[in-house]
């Protein structure tokens, strides 16, 4: 009952976009200025992600996320992404929801769709755990499974009561279990670093028992791996695209700061990776464009807004630079996520996720991209972890950076670190 109530309300959810008075059927022109919302962008945040969460949710609930998601893959892929896939869209949708399924002080008017949602990813992750059910879920076979169990790890680190403290007994040992038994693959030398470390960050947490030597070893190389002005290489080499906010910063952060609360790092370490993460974030603010566009360089841009993770991050920790707002920054990851969410072909009939990054572009998806891949779009939604009364949605709308400077208005210069 509780799920068929869930999937109803975001079914209702859905029907409200068009209220908003935002582009549907064609989406955004590159050109279009935004239209306006008469409600309010909360509102329409939290009916987006959860118009993206919805057929996750209510079929790995349910048991049948292997049986129900489509496996959009690279030609000659679809086999080898169908062993994966699935943990990746579980893991990638908790990652982003988690901050809102954790947050205490909800609005009334959210307060049904949280305790649904929460109690729909509960459900999902016991059948992804239980070696008995239909959904039990890969996480030893192939390299991919330490990816997206790292990123279910860093959901229970995000809503530690909501998605670790209320799951029974029992799925918490076969939780613990399948996350303990991803150690089995060795993490490519590469921000994968912090795949592993993460789960052990997770267990260190909720256990009490993580392994210290993995979580380490990804710090360390981090470090030697910093290029300076707030950007990590990964690996040794550095790279133009999104991952130092796909996975190196939000994770590092992350784990170092399970660390510290635990006695085990330097609170100094911890201090020095926040400075850097806020003139990240003031970089990542920089690149989103005039009309919500950005840069489209380097891998794996089908995961959409998710390529804005830190800045979503950095608003959630309170980790933005003094010179930006926070309703400047909220301003600019609403236009990022109608930029990259509303367009034609975003979804199939179903309403899963397509691969590309504005509209259906299946040439933008890597041999590595599928279906599961895609949902690592809701973590540009972290935001919704905080109070509406938080400067973050309290605050008026601002014109963000590069709306301010192409529209002639006058603006601060940019300095390095």
């Amino acid at each position: 009952m509780k799920r068929r109530l869930f999937v109803g309300q975001l079914a209702a959810g859905l029907s409200a976009v068009p209220a908003l008075g935002l582009p549907t059927a064609g989406g955004v022109g590159l050109a279009t200025p935004l239209s306006p919302r008469p409600l309010p962008e909360r509102t329409y945040w939290l009916t987006t992600l959860l118009r993206v969460a919805r057929p996750v949710l209510a079929n790995a609930e349910a048991g049948r996320l292997k049986t129900a998601m489509p496996v959009e893959a690279a030609p000659g892929q679809q086999d080898g992404r169908r062993a994966v896939t699935h943990l990746e869209a579980l893991g990638r949708t908790l990652a982003g929801l988690a901050p809102w399924l954790e947050l205490k002080e909800v609005p009334a008017d959210e307060a049904v769709r949280q305790a649904d949602a929460a109690s729909s990813a509960r459900k999902a992750i016991a059948s992804a755990v239980d070696p008995q059910s239909p959904d039990f879920l890969n996480f030893t076979q192939g390299g991919q499974p330490v990816v997206d169990a790292a990123f279910l790890a860093h959901a229970l680190l995000r809503a530690p009561t909501q998605l670790w403290a209320k799951l029974p007994a029992a799925t918490q040992t076969q939780l613990v279990q399948a996350l303990q038994s991803s150690r089995v693959i060795k993490p490519v030398y590469s921000n994968w670093l912090l795949f592993s470390a993460i789960i052990e960050a997770a267990l260190l947490q909720f256990t009490g028992a993580g392994d210290l030597m993995r979580m380490d070893y990804a710090i360390r190389e981090h470090q030697t791996w910093y290029k300076g002005d707030g950007t990590y290489g990964d690996g040794p080499d550095f790279h133009w695209d999104y991952y130092n906010s796909y996975v190196i910063q939000p994770m590092l952060l992350d784990v170092v700061g399970t660390l510290v609360a635990a006695g085990k790092e330097r609170p100094e370490l911890l201090e020095t990776l926040r400075a850097r993460a806020r003139r990240y974030a003031g970089v990542q603010e920089r690149l989103i464009g005039p009309d919500g566009s950005f840069a489209a360089f380097g891998r794996s841009l089908a995961y959409r807004c998710g390529a804005f993770q830190h800045l979503a991050q950095g608003s959630l920790q309170g980790l933005l630079p003094e010179a930006l707002p926070p309703g400047q920054a909220r301003s600019a990851l609403t236009a990022v996520i109608r930029r990259t969410l509303e367009p034609k072909g975003t979804f199939d009939a179903q309403g899963w996720l397509q691969i590309g990054l504005c509209g259906h572009q299946p040439g933008i998806g890597e041999g590595y991209i599928s279906t599961g891949s895609l949902y690592l779009c809701t973590t540009a939604f972290l935001p919704l972890g905080l109070p509406p009364t938080h400067p973050f949605w309290a605050d008026p709308a601002q014109d963000w950076t590069a709306r301010k400077i192409w529209s002639g208005q006058d603006v601060k210069t940019d300095h390095a670190l």
